[in-house]
């Protein structure tokens, strides 16, 4: 039997059985959900093929930071940024001084700046206010093709507003170009640590305070780089990198799995809706507000001042 012949065959087996699911006509409930169970099985490998952007086999944070960094529009470049937010109120020459160092530095006051990051926040989580409606959508298979598109979409927004407060509040241009089929390891295990702090992974807030401290002491960036891809700040990498594999994967199929057998879950919101996206930020915001590049009078914890004396150290 040829392949076209058993792709039909499958797809009326797949309309068969949402008609079934729909019309409650010649089948129990029970065997409904088998045959749905069945084809959320082929949907999820579907899913898995299509979001493992990094090959490994299998779903982690990093399929979702490079899908979020390919779609179109959501690279930030600092300069422009601060360009166009800070025109509305300063003079050149204060936004010259913002972008060649940081805002701080042109004595823009941390009030302007916080304004500022809630419009940031406010615009983009309206940006991603229509995913939430597609991954309520029940429908099999039509939904595995719409899944990659939806994350790496949430997750673009997601790294947009990332990009664009680390601006606001002093962090250097970010290097989102992507290198072949790949990204800077330095950009990507620095974007792990700020989604960790978005979705609040223990240790990942002073690890990045830690990273704004020895930017601030004028730490050179070849340190920074090793401390994030195999010295200090790596090992947080790495946690933070599992938390997600556990936690996030289970939520995104959660979602799936309910809405994709409507008899057994029912129409039930998924585990990543744009109501997850303003608490996500807002969390990024606050660890950024007060760090030496944000605040000249900042005060280092304990432990962050161990892991930016250990940056300033790394070999």
């Amino acid at each position: 039997m040829s392949d076209e012949t058993n792709d039909l065959k499958e797809s009326r087996n797949i309309k068969e059985t949402f008609s079934n699911i729909v019309n409650g006509a010649g089948t129990t409930a029970s065997n409904v959900a088998d045959k749905a169970k069945g084809i959320v099985v082929k949907s999820k490998d579907s899913v898995i093929s299509a979001v493992d952007a990094n090959g490994n086999g299998e779903i982690d944070i990093e399929d979702f930071i490079i899908l979020g960094l390919r779609t179109p529009g959501i690279r930030v470049n600092r300069g422009d940024f601060l360009q166009k937010e800070l025109m509305k109120n300063y003079p050149q020459e204060v936004i010259d001084d913002a972008i060649t160092y940081n805002p701080a530095h042109a004595k823009i006051p941390a009030s302007e700046i916080d304004k500022i990051a809630d419009e940031v926040i406010k615009f983009e989580r309206n940006c991603v206010s229509g995913i939430s409606a597609a991954l309520g959508m029940p429908g099999g298979f039509a939904m595995a093709a719409t899944i990659p598109t939806d994350i790496a979409q949430y997750y673009g927004y997601m790294l947009r507003a990332t990009q664009k407060l680390m601006y606001l509040y002093g962090f250097p241009e970010i290097d989102t170009t992507e290198k072949g089929h790949k990204f800077d390891s330095e950009t990507m295990n620095l974007l792990i640590i700020c989604l960790g702090v978005m979705y609040g992974v223990q240790g990942t807030s002073t690890a990045l305070k830690a990273m704004a401290t020895a930017l601030g002491k004028g730490v050179e960036k070849k340190l920074l780089r090793t401390a994030l891809t195999k010295g200090t700040i790596y090992p947080i990498v790495k946690s933070v990198s599992k938390w997600f594999g556990v936690n996030m994967t289970k939520q995104v199929f959660a979602g799936f799995f309910k809405k994709a057998i409507p008899v057994v879950g029912g129409l039930i919101g998924g585990g990543i809706t744009f109501l997850s996206f303003k608490p996500c930020c807002d969390k990024l915001k606050e660890s950024l507000q007060d760090t030496l590049l944000s605040n000249p009078d900042h005060r280092m914890s304990e432990d962050e001042f161990i892991i930016s004396d250990a940056i300033e150290v790394t070999e």
